[in-house]
């Protein structure tokens, strides 16, 4: 299973290794989110999205087949469940695992820097 898609600069060692880093070319602009799939195989895949400033449109809630399992990197970021009165506020480092069908929306992202996540779908 390797890394597919736009990915970041690789190193390749032995032929075996693929070394990226998460942090690395995010672009100085971003009119919209940057969504880039890093792993697919059946039943996961990985994605690295890129945001700043952005958000879900009003009235826009996620409803996935699939579980989610997200990691913030770096940034800043408030998610709203439906289910849920009060939101969640995400720093570099917070994970939420996310249940398929679990109403979900991203509600704001720091406009002054770049949010990055890790996204595992399962």
């Amino acid at each position: 299973m390797g890394l597919v898609g736009p990915v970041r600069k690789r190193i390749e060692l032995m032929g075996m290794l693929e070394i990226t880093n998460l942090l690395a070319e995010i672009p100085a602009n971003l009119p919209e989110e940057l969504v880039q799939t890093l792993v697919r195989a059946p039943g996961v895949q990985i994605v690295r999205v890129v945001s700043q400033g952005h958000a879900s449109p009003e009235g826009f809630w996620y409803d996935q087949e699939e579980n989610e399992f997200v990691v913030l990197m770096a940034g800043a970021a408030r998610l709203v469940f439906e289910d849920q009165a009060e939101p969640v506020e995400m720093a570099p480092g917070s994970c939420v695992k996310i249940a398929a069908h679990r109403r979900h929306r991203v509600d704001w992202t720091d406009p002054q820097q770049p949010t990055v996540w890790l996204g595992i779908f399962y």
